[in-house]
């Protein structure tokens, strides 16, 4: 059997490239052959009205958050871990809250902000303003839909932060969201792999409200709460994930913060001593046996 990595040529992230290494090492003890692919080559495209596909593999890891090219490998009839669909729920942070909602899955308060297409436009207007806080309270926090490790989210305190916020970021996709005291620089990092939590990270950072290990978190390897397995097990066979890192608030009720399609697993095999890569390659094997 043979398998392929397509990831995304202009992530430079030396923790992805450590990724792709170990699901080699791991594929490979295993007696499969992964070629890693940077997704810039037109692995699937669209020729004469039909897909045309040049890759020779039984399965595709999909390293990458471009949903295009992953529909149409799986139009191809080819397998595509994750999936194209659960890879866009997750990439877009909004869209994942809305699939989720009335699932009986506990989440922060959460709106969508309104996508301006003028860049000349003024936002966030007294009436609107004094909405956000009406529904959610100060400080709120500030996410754009896309984005990876922390980056792209914020803390606002005031009512002139928060509309200078939106004037810097109007122009893309953005939440709005009630800020869980409680859970100021500490939350838990779960993988959860065929349905299965497998293992989890208490991320705590003492100068970020955010817990994130790129951006300075601490974590310690720790066992997955009844609770908390069960939240996390049950938002990824929502989505349709076979691998994933969902983040967990940890206010008095444990909430989702997020999902993670493409989550990194070097610290989580650090930290927790479970071979995540041998997990995740032995689950995809048997998917397709």
């Amino acid at each position: 059997m043979k398998g392929t990595i397509l990831f995304n040529p202009y992530d430079g992230y030396a923790v992805q490239k450590r990724k792709i290494v170990r699901m080699q090492e791991e594929f490979a003890a295993l007696g499969t052959t992964i070629e890693v692919v940077a997704n810039d080559g037109f692995a699937a495209y669209v020729k004469d009205g039909k897909i045309k596909c040049d890759l020779q593999t039984d399965f595709v890891l999909y390293f990458d958050k471009e949903r295009i090219c992953a529909r149409l490998l799986e139009k191809a009839g080819i397998p595509v871990f994750n999936s194209a669909a659960a890879t866009e729920i997750c990439d877009d942070k909004m869209l994942t809250h809305a699939v989720l909602a009335d699932s009986g899955i506990p989440m922060p308060d959460t709106v969508a902000g309104p996508l301006c297409y003028n860049p000349d436009a003024e936002v966030g207007n007294d009436c609107y303003l004094g909405k956000v806080v009406q529904t959610l309270g100060l400080p709120v926090v500030v996410k754009e839909c896309h984005g990876s490790f922390g980056e792209q989210v914020c803390l606002c305190d005031s009512l002139p932060q928060l509309k200078a916020k939106l004037a810097e970021i109007k122009m893309k996709p953005y939440l709005l969201q009630r800020y869980e005291r409680q859970s100021c620089g500490r939350d838990m990092r779960v993988i959860v792999i065929g349905g299965k939590a497998v293992c989890a990270m208490l991320r705590t950072n003492d100068v970020d409200f955010r817990a994130n290990a790129a951006l300075g978190g601490k974590c310690k390897g720790v066992d997955v709460p009844t609770e908390i397995a069960s939240l996390c097990q049950k938002a990824a066979q929502i989505v349709g994930l076979d691998y994933c890192g969902v983040d967990v608030l940890l206010s008095d009720r444990p909430k989702l913060c997020e999902i993670n399609s493409n989550a990194m697993f070097e610290m989580a095999e650090q930290v927790t001593g479970v071979n995540v890569a041998r997990l995740y390659a032995e689950h995809i094997l048997n998917k397709i046996k």
